[in-house]
Parts: structure tokens; sequence; C-alpha cells
């Protein structure tokens, strides 16, 4: 069994992005993979309920279809930070009910991603962090760091953030979001030169999820 947090930087970093290509890079070694976000807020109305395009996406790059509320366990209607967006709605956000899906996802998949929200410190409710999920489930953590200016400080705040929680960081992804960012390879090298774990990999801006997963090595955390 391979369980992972994947963690961003900060808010649109394409955490969901990086999540979608790791399980094409799963699957492409036979294993089963499924991707899971247990919070989302900015969720739409359907027929069969509230849904969110990132858990949606997360839901089609599995390696089977598993149930919407195994995969989004808590959907939230507003854009906002979750516990703003949890308070609206009169909700309480804790960890049981998602851990409760969590579980029924990793006893029939050899990989669960569980995709945080925002960045490492986002509140989901009064005294509970995004980085719970993390702590509390003693998942190894996986940081995307989106290549844009500024990216230097959030990923060395963050990887700083995620080893005082006493979690374990066992790789980071580089994501272009930038396609026009200066000196993007003497950032990177830098990335790799402070950032206590190595580097799986860096997406190519606008490449497809599963075309960006040849790009990515998965030997250091899975062997």
């Amino acid at each position: 069994m391979s369980t992972f947090f994947i963690a961003g930087t900060d808010t649109g970093v394409g955490k969901t992005h990086a999540t979608c290509a790791l399980l094409h890079a799963l699957r492409a070694r036979d294993l089963t993979a499924c991707g899971m976000k247990p919070v989302a807020s900015g969720c739409f109305e359907t027929a069969e309920g509230l849904r969110n395009d990132d858990a949606l996406a997360l839901q089609a790059a599995s390696s089977a279809p598993m149930p919407y509320e195994w995969v989004n366990p808590l959907a939230l209607r507003e854009p906002l930070s979750p516990h703003l967006a949890a308070a609206h709605e009169g909700v309480e956000i804790g960890l049981a009910p998602l851990r409760d899906a969590f579980e029924r996802l990793r006893a029939v998949h050899d990989a669960v991603l569980v995709e945080g929200v925002g960045g490492w410190l986002v509140p989901l409710s009064r005294g509970l962090m995004a980085s719970d999920i993390a702590r509390q489930w003693q998942l190894p953590v996986i940081l995307v760091v989106g290549l844009r200016l500024g990216c230097l400080n959030h990923a060395l705040l963050s990887a700083r953030a995620i080893a005082t929680d006493g979690c374990r960081l066992v790789g980071w992804i580089g994501n272009r979001i930038d396609p026009d960012m200066a000196a993007v390879d003497e950032n990177i090298a830098t990335l790799r030169q402070l950032l206590p774990a190595p580097c799986l990999g860096v997406l190519p801006h606008g490449a497809a999820p599963q075309a960006a997963a040849a790009g990515l090595d998965l030997t250091l955390i899975l062997e």
C-alpha cells in the first residue's frame, strides 16, 4: 500500500494536475491507484448533488470510477477557504467522516493519493488545519511547487512547516504554471539544492496529465 498526501506551495499551483499525473504514473506501473480530495470548496450543483472540478478530475484519472462521496466526502459550495465556506453552510469540519472514506478507498487500491486544499496551513475549522490530514493519518508528503516568481520562498517555507509538523517530505514536483518564468532552470536547480527531498519531475506547461506522467520518476518513493 502506497499512500501520499499531495500538498501545494499555494492555491493555484496545480496540485490536481500533478496528482492526476502521479495517478497515471502509478497506473503505468500496473498499480491500482485512486485520487481523493477530502475537502473541496467551490462546488456546483448537479442532479446527483454538489460536485467539484478537481475531485472529478481525480475520479477520472483513477484506475476505476469510485463513488464520488468517497473521492470527495465534503463538498462545499463557495470558493473560499474551507473554514469560511463550511461556516456559511453551518457545517463543522471533522476528520472522522473523511477518514472513513479514505479507508474505503485504501481497502481496494494499491495506492491512494490524498490531495490537500490550498497550501499547507489552510484552516478547516477551529483548531484544525489542512495539514492535520497528513499529520493525523501519518501520510508521507509530496509537495507541488508552482514554478513562478516567488516559488523559492514558498517552497522552502512549506518544507519547513511540513517538518515542523512532524510530517515527512518524500519528494517534490515542479509545475510550469508560468511558461514565461525567467531563469526557470536556475530556479529548479536551486530547489533541487535546497529542498530536503528529491525532485520527482517537472511537469511541462500545457501537457495533459497522462503525457506529463512520463516525466515523473517514482523510484525513490516506491522502492
